[in-house]
């Protein structure tokens, strides 16, 4: 099995690369990680090799203008691109592959499995997303995107302060070269990875969307009337996903299985990637095998 990740690109929508990591054999079934908005492939790290380890193919996506992906020259980023692009990874992986997507990666999951591409995949895990989720805690993370991302920061020790206050239950790192992968240097300053456009509400075709609860629903209707099991996995302390937004989510579509994930918010595989790594493996090997 491959131990250090394989990095790959591929060519999606409208020509940007797009660049992912594999971990295992090339040959074997894939699960795909699919990170939320302002995330990189890296967030999978440790979930990422756990599936691997119990003999998957684990692959991670950098989305378009994310992390080491090219911005889109044309300020693209509808959700069909998204999902688009990961269609496009998945022309080169064995078929039928497990998608989970967290976050923004569950919407591109929900368009490309049940709108654009019906069948393409053999299961899917929403971790922390439902198609109508809280508006207060979207808007609590965008302005968390928003801040400070045209000043930048002076120092990697800005950035974990930031991250902390907005995170309080996760531990603050002692080693914050981990933050390095969620940032770009220019200058003698520190920015966010990704685009501004995209969370500016500046790019010329944004993820819109998001906002249409009844298309996001009958694309999860297309998926589960296929066969497709599913796995919403919640944080516990989410503000995204409320146990209500969850309850009427479930009471929806009542095939979807359901994991509650304590002393993880949003960022659940983050939180706790143990139970997350747990969940997900446990619906695999009852699933997907």
């Amino acid at each position: 099995m491959t131990i250090t990740p394989e990095t790959f690109t591929i060519s999606g929508v409208g020509g940007t690369r797009i660049v992912a990591d594999r971990l295992g054999d090339p040959d074997t079934p894939a699960v795909v990680f699919l990170h939320g908005g302002g995330q990189t492939r890296r967030s999978w790290g440790k979930a990422a090799a756990a599936v691997a380890e119990r003999g998957w193919q684990a692959v991670t996506v950098d989305f378009r203008g994310h992390g080491e992906s090219d911005w889109s020259p044309d300020g693209d980023y509808r959700l069909v691109s998204f999902a688009g692009d990961v269609r496009e990874v998945l022309r080169h992986l064995p078929p039928r592959p497990v998608l989970v997507g967290a976050s923004l990666g569950g919407f591109a999951t929900m368009l490309l499995a049940g709108e654009i591409s019906p069948g393409i995949a053999r299961a899917a895990v929403l971790v922390d997303i439902v198609p109508d989720m809280d508006q207060s805690g979207a808007n609590r993370i965008h302005n968390f995107m928003a801040d400070r991302m045209q000043t930048g920061f002076s120092s990697l020790d800005e950035v974990a302060d930031m991250i902390a206050e907005y995170n309080p239950h996760r531990p603050r790192p002692t080693d914050l070269n981990g933050l390095r992968t969620n940032l770009r240097r220019r200058g003698d300053r520190w920015y966010w990875h990704w685009d501004p456009k995209f969370i500016s509400n500046t790019a010329s075709l944004p993820p819109s969307e998001v906002a249409d609860v009844d298309r996001l629903h009958a694309a999860v209707e297309t998926i589960l009337g296929g066969d497709v099991p599913m796995l919403l996995v919640r944080g516990q302390m989410s503000d995204l996903v409320s146990q209500d937004r969850a309850d009427d989510f479930l009471a929806r579509f009542p095939q979807v299985e359901f994991v509650d994930v304590q002393g993880a918010g949003h960022m659940v595989a983050g939180d706790r990637n143990d139970l997350f790594a747990d969940a997900v493996l446990d619906f695999l090997v009852r699933h997907a095998v």
